[in-house]
Parts: structure tokens; C-alpha cells; sequence
């Protein structure tokens, strides 16, 4: 594709437009990631975490970076932590198994849906969802219902763009400890790689389809990007 082919250069041209960025989720291990990559591109001139605790970065490249710390339970008295950004990303996200059921539907649908409508308010053109592979509010799983469910309200906000990312079962070393997610990972890191990547994603190639994406100029309201797409955009010539 000339789109990816020219990455460099849509890059360069969206460094010049000094935009600015927020990131809800940056203690998980996508926030995580995408915040790394976004400071080695260089691509906003100004960077803000939002976030329910101050994190602490020690290398040089996350010296100006900004942190909004909220209470995702009174979320309007922090309406101020979520206005003047161009582009946001929603990598929020919890599991049933951590959080119960309704923990998970808190973090999951509330606090996305909250956050996506003070982010609106506050003048975001260009909103990113962290979904998933298979998301739908008619689902019979509940995880996939609820993902499927928040995906709909936040289209309803009518965002300049809205971006979902649907990934398969993201390849990761997490900080903190979820046994069962770790032989999954091991189980799809033993499989031959062109199955493996119908279901499965590299949490880095993730984050490197999510910014790839946003550089692209586009014309699209909404756009869906399934796991074979986030594969193709994330390794991307250029990337």
C-alpha cells in the first residue's frame, strides 16, 4: 500500500501539525507500550497520562510527560484533566476473574464511556478504542458482550474519527501476574506463525498499528481494524 509505504513522511507531516495526546490505561501493558513508542516517534508535541495513581518513569524521554491523576468514580470533577487533546487512546481494562463481574463492567464499559464523553467535551477530534477480537453486543459472552456494547455508545458520540482496534490474544509479558493469560500466550507462541497470527497479537505490533493508523489522513467516521489488519498496519514497511 502507498500509505504505509510512506509512513515516514505521513509521520513527518503529523509531527508539524504539533498535536496533543492523552492516554487512559498506561499502567497495563499496551498503555504501556504505546506511551514508549509514542515518545520514540516524537509524533505529539505535548503528551498527557490519565490515570487513578501517579506513575513513576525514570528514563530521560518521560521527562515532560504530563499526568492527569483521577478518580474514575467522580470522573466529571476531573472534566478539566481531559480537555485540549487532538487524539486519545482508551487502553482501559480489566477481567472478570480480577474484578468480578461488575468490576469488570465498571472499567471495561463505564470508565471508557465516561472518559470518551468528557474527551468529546473537551474538544478530542480523533478517538482510539482498545477492544477485542469478536466484540459484540449480541454475544452470548459476557466479556465480548460488554466490549461489543461499549464500542456501540462511544460511536455515539460522534467523534471526528473513532478508531476500534479488535485484537486475538495479545503476546505480552505483563508486569503483574495473570497465570491463565500466560499459557495462553505460551500456547500461541508454540504454534506455527501463520495461525498463531489469526488469533494472536504482539502487544508492540499493536501499538505500532495504533499510531501507523492515526498519521494515515482519513475520511472515515468510524473504522474497525480486526487482528489481520492490526498484523498488516503494525508491520508495516516503514514501522
Amino acid at each position: 500500500m502507498a500509505e504505509t509505504e510512506a509512513l515516514p513522511k505521513l509521520r513527518e507531516d503529523f509531527r508539524r501539525q504539533n498535536k496533543s495526546v492523552f492516554i487512559l490505561g498506561v499502567s497495563g501493558e499496551t498503555g504501556r507500550v504505546l506511551l514508549k513508542e509514542i515518545l520514540e516517534q516524537s509524533l505529539f508535541s505535548k503528551v498527557t497520562v490519565i490515570g487513578r495513581r501517579k506513575l513513576t518513569f525514570d528514563e530521560e524521554a518521560y521527562k515532560n510527560v504530563n499526568q492527569e491523576v483521577v478518580d474514575f468514580e467522580k470522573l466529571d470533577d476531573y472534566a478539566s484533566a481531559f480537555q485540549g487533546h487532538d487524539v486519545g487512546f482508551c487502553c482501559l481494562g480489566t477481567t472478570k476473574a480480577k474484578a468480578g463481574a461488575e468490576g469488570f463492567v465498571r472499567v471495561d464499559r463505564d470508565y471508557v464511556l465516561k472518559s470518551a464523553e468528557l474527551a468529546k467535551a473537551g474538544g478530542c477530534k480523533h478517538f482510539n478504542l482498545l477492544s477485542s477480537k469478536g466484540a459484540d453486543k449480541s454475544s452470548s459472552f459476557f466479556y465480548l458482550q460488554v466490549k461489543g456494547e461499549v464500542e456501540g455508545r462511544v460511536e455515539e458520540l460522534k467523534f471526528d474519527r473513532y478508531s476500534i482496534f479488535r485484537p486475538g490474544v495479545l503476546l505480552c509479558d505483563r508486569q503483574e501476574s495473570r497465570p491463565t493469560e500466560w499459557l495462553v500466550r505460551k500456547f500461541f507462541g508454540s504454534l506455527p506463525a501463520s495461525w498463531a497470527s489469526g488469533h494472536s497479537v504482539p502487544v508492540a505490533t499493536v501499538c505500532r498499528a495504533m499510531l501507523n493508523n492515526a498519521v494515515r489522513p482519513s475520511d472515515k467516521q468510524k473504522e474497525v481494524l480486526d487482528n489481520t489488519a492490526i498484523h498488516s498496519l503494525g508491520k508495516a514497511k516503514g514501522s
